[in-house]
């Protein structure tokens, strides 16, 4: 009796003292994340550093002590608000764009450019520095009015590249294989599993979308450096912008200075004497400010539902699109009668097809009560696409990757490797194909043939949505199916996307559909707070982002490998998913 009463209460002091620990966390956490309030002087310059990976929507659970616990990210929503808002603001003088190493998709910083192109028509100046440029943050710079770089940094700009990983001979030496069946002369997500090398198809696909891409890169810098687009490609292959002075002579830079020289220059251009300290304000403060000043009023509204990651069957977060918090959003937006038009932001590759599908079909139910258009964002490809083609109108920014029209299914099997670790399983079942697949056992033939059945089913169902949506016949839809993925230019020019443009000219299209003049934005769905996360994930190293620990672990490049395969080890069911894994570099 006594163990016990001592048991009761060593757990019960456990547990008090547990929940102390907690909530003086909480407190400490809460201490760490307090911020002074900031304000804009005047005579401010904007300072544009992307310190933190951009997507398209963060869920704005702004002031949440939790979330030094998480891996930080900037939402784009909240980068072009802030540049609009800076527009207009007559405390800020100016962009310094500043050395970025921009983590974020060439749409994203396509769409981030757009924006400071726009701030430069209120005749303020926007002013470029950089250490050393890579390719993504030149292409930003180029749109400022000057750009400086460090005498002793240097340029990436040999235009781009792509490269995809191949894990044959690796399945051969493991005895670890992937059983693929797919429908899609293109349908290359497949390809590594099958081969060592790319194939002519797969080639020719990847050649075609970045050499589009670079060619909207191209066009850009062209205009606003006044260099002809054929020197432009003459200088990248020739490494021209290798050295700062080569990149001077060149015309890719306006000067070869030092950071303290680069801000003599602000501050004459900002109005501030030299004596003076010059009036920074960081993005990150400046996104808290703008975030309080709408540029847009009504009673009418616009929703934007922001479907983000990978395509999963179940309720979805930030990182993958669900079809528990997608459809909520929709029905939500649908049943508002405040809400006039819904917006649908799409930036995935793609995933299950079965949720694809059941996405498609509230969009389908939505469009009879409102119009719905589509932005699509870096990628809106195979399911990313599914999930759109249903929408009134759909607009894709010209480096956006999308198409990818074309499923597959891949089943991992380690038969092999069993039998060379001595492993034997065996099967007992009441039916025919009541043991219908395992791990242990090569695939039959007929298990193989039901899977190509529901493949082709799931195929032929998303060619006719594509014909139905596109109001174009099957035959066409097939003919730019077969798992093809295209840029947004040859999309827009194959009638795969209405128009050409970002996620603001889509909400003006739905607001013109809907015959609304004046509007709000009203954001769609609400994440769970970085509290909420912590609460579910706790005791695991998942609160502590253990991707990232893994990654510092075993590098960069081998950890780009495990995401491949252990995302393929995951996949569940049919897939529409983009056709490879494409690094562009």
């Amino acid at each position: 009796m006594n163990f016990l009463r001592n048991l009761l209460a060593a757990i019960v002091g456990t547990l008090i003292a547990f929940g102390i620990m907690f909530f003086m966390f909480v407190f400490f956490i809460s201490l760490v994340n307090t911020e002074e309030t900031v304000a804009v002087k005047k005579n401010s310059v904007l300072e544009l550093q992307m310190k933190f990976p951009v997507k398209d929507y963060t869920g704005n659970n702004e002031g949440d002590p939790f979330d030094v616990l998480f891996e930080k990210a900037q939402g784009l929503d909240e980068i072009l608000h802030a540049i609009k808002v800076a527009k207009e603001d007559d405390d800020i003088k100016g962009i310094s764009i500043h050395n970025n190493f921009i983590a974020a998709g060439i749409s994203s910083t396509q769409a981030i450019r757009n924006a400071l192109s726009d701030f430069k028509e209120s005749g303020k100046f926007i002013y470029a520095f950089g250490d050393y440029y890579l390719q993504k943050d030149y292409y930003l710079a180029s749109v400022a009015d000057s750009i400086f770089l460090n005498p002793v940094g240097g340029m990436d700009f040999k235009g781009l590249s792509a490269e995809v990983l191949y894990f044959k001979d690796l399945q051969d030496k493991t005895g670890v294989k992937m059983e693929v069946i797919r429908h899609g002369k293109y349908k290359s997500a497949v390809e590594p599993f099958l081969s060592n090398e790319m194939s002519d198809a797969n080639r020719i696909q990847i050649s075609e979308l970045i050499n589009s891409i670079w060619n909207s890169i191209v066009s850009e810098i062209s205009l606003d450096r006044g260099i002809s687009e054929q020197d432009i490609n003459i200088i990248a292959d020739t490494l021209g912008g290798r050295k700062p002075e080569y990149a001077k002579a060149s015309g890719l830079l306006d000067d070869v200075i030092y950071h303290d020289e680069y801000e003599k220059r602000l501050k004459q251009a900002a109005g501030t004497p030299v004596e003076d300290k010059l009036n920074y304000i960081s993005l990150e403060d400046y996104t808290k400010i703008s975030a309080k000043k709408k540029l847009q009023s009504g009673k009418d509204r616009i929703a934007v539902i922001f479907a983000q990651g990978n395509i999963i069957y179940g309720e979805g977060g930030p990182d993958a699109i669900g079809q528990g918090i997608i459809n909520k959003a929709i029905i939500k937006a649908r049943d508002d009668k405040s809400v006039k038009a819904i917006v649908l932001r799409v930036n995935s590759p793609g995933g299950s097809a079965l949720t694809s599908d059941i996405i498609w079909r509230e969009v389908e139910m939505a469009k009879k009560e409102k119009p719905v258009v589509v932005s699509m964002g870096d990628v809106a490809a195979s399911g990313g696409y599914y999930i759109s083609v249903g929408a009134n109108k759909i607009f894709a920014e010209p480096t956006t990757i999308t198409g990818s029209i074309g499923v597959f299914g891949i089943i991992p099997n380690i038969n092999e490797l069993a039998a060379n670790i001595g492993i034997n399983a065996e099967q007992v079942g009441t039916n025919k194909n009541s043991v219908d697949y395992s791990l242990f056992e090569p695939m039959s033939d007929e298990f193989r043939g039901f899977v190509k059945e529901g493949i082709e089913k799931t195929y032929d169902t998303f060619i006719l949505k594509v014909s139905e949506g596109r109001n174009i016949t099957v035959a066409q839809a097939d003919s730019l199916a077969q798992g093809r993925v295209w840029s947004g230019t040859e999309a827009r020019e194959l009638g795969l996307v209405d128009e050409l443009g970002g996620l603001e000219d889509a909400i003006e299209a739905a607001a013109e559909l809907a015959n609304v003049d004046s509007y709000s934005i009203r954001k769609y769905p609400r994440y769970k707070t970085s509290f909420e996360r912590f609460m579910e994930d706790f005791g695991g190293a998942s609160i502590f982002n253990k991707e990232l620990i893994i990654q510092e672990e075993i590098g960069a490049e081998i950890y780009g490998m495990y995401k491949e395969i252990k995302s393929a080890m995951e996949q569940k069911g049919v897939q529409v998913r983009m056709p490879f894994t494409l690094t562009i570099n």
